[in-house]
């Protein structure tokens, strides 16, 4: 039997990760679940059909299995066929039945660089543009495209979650998301280095989703809504930040202040 790495990741997949995978998809809306995974596999990542985990052993290859009964395997190993190879997007390496190995993006996504407040350079856009119509190109849609879906390495762009390249109906994640890069995050966000808090960019996923179902009218309204919003919470945060300091007592330990006292 060959022992190249791969045949060896693929036995691994059939003899220790299928057998003991538990995953359970609730809801459409929502990422799957993972009740059990064995050893010494790791889990990377959940979606809404699927869950994404690694063997320490292959640290550059991921396995995207998804849940049962939800769709979209045969349309996701088309979209790799026919992206081929490019440097903004993973590549599928092997197809099982109902997984794929794919090749590792490493980075940091657009969603965690706003909590963590990492500054998003004006390349990252363009790279994932340029990726997007390079899709285009090869006979696909791009959809979803969201801060969750994208990541930044290094100062580069990646595109993370292609799953959905071959829906035709227009998706205007991608171009309201720049929209917020340039009217709110680089005015705002970026010289302030704000930071964002996952309950605040949650409340903002999810007021877009209720805006933008079925209603594309509202487009206009809604994304500046989604804007002052997001422009609210990030002034509530960095005020509370910018409002704190540490004093040392008496006794060596530190001590949290807020607002006027810190001025004492």
């Amino acid at each position: 039997m060959d022992s190249s790495p791969m045949n060896r990741l693929i036995e691994s997949i059939h003899q220790e990760l299928l057998p003991g995978l538990r995953i359970e998809s609730i809801t459409a809306h929502n990422p799957v679940e993972v009740h059990k995974i064995p050893s010494p596999w790791q889990l990377l990542g959940t979606g809404n059909y699927a869950a994404v985990v690694y063997h320490p052993d292959h640290p550059l290859q991921v396995v995207k299995i998804y849940a049962l009964g939800r769709p979209g395997f045969e349309e996701e190993l088309e979209v790799y066929l026919r992206l081929g190879s490019h440097p903004a997007f993973s590549e599928c390496l092997y197809a099982g039945e109902n997984f794929l190995v794919l090749k590792r993006l490493e980075g940091v996504t657009l969603y965690d660089c706003l909590h963590l407040g990492l500054r998003i350079p004006e390349r990252v856009i363009q790279d994932i543009d340029q990726a997007l119509d390079y899709a285009r190109g090869r006979g696909l849609y791009p959809h979803d495209v969201h801060g969750r879906n994208v990541m930044m390495l290094e100062g580069k762009g990646l595109v993370v979650d292609v799953s959905d390249f071959l829906h035709k109906e227009t998706c205007s994640k991608w171009n309201n998301l720049k929209r917020a890069y340039y009217w709110l995050y680089r005015p705002l966000f970026s010289p302030l280095r704000l930071r964002v808090p996952y309950f605040g960019l949650d409340i903002v996923r999810t007021s877009y989703r209720l805006l933008f179902k079925g209603k594309r009218m509202a487009n206009t309204v809604g994304v500046t809504m989604l804007l002052v919003l997001a422009a609210t919470i990030a002034i509530t945060q960095w005020q509370a930040q910018s409002s704190r300091c540490v004093r040392y007592v008496l006794d060596g330990s530190q001590k949290t202040l807020y607002g006027e006292d810190c001025k004492y």
